[in-house]
């Protein structure tokens, strides 16, 4: 696998899922010395948590647009008093 030496940050969402999934794949296998099944797996937690924190940011920006959007009032609700 190539993209085993590709650090994780640099790798597309698209790129650490396919590698994530190929990890989990192998190891279900159980072909794999202890060895490289330890080295498998802390790839694939590092691999997780990157995902994980793409997705958590991902949808604290979802949020942050969808407040923008709720938060837009029509002239009738909005303040237009000087203060």
């Amino acid at each position: 696998m190539s993209d085993e030496c590709k650090p994780v940050g640099e790798l597309s969402f698209r790129e650490a899922m396919a590698e994530l999934d190929a990890i989990v794949a192998r190891l279900e296998g159980n072909t794999l010395e202890l060895e490289e099944s330890l080295r498998s797996y802390e790839r694939g937690v590092a691999l997780l948590a990157a995902l994980q924190q793409r997705l958590a940011d991902a949808e604290q920006k979802v949020e942050v647009l969808m407040g923008e959007l709720s938060g837009q009032k029509d002239d009738g609700e909005r303040d237009t008093t000087l203060s």
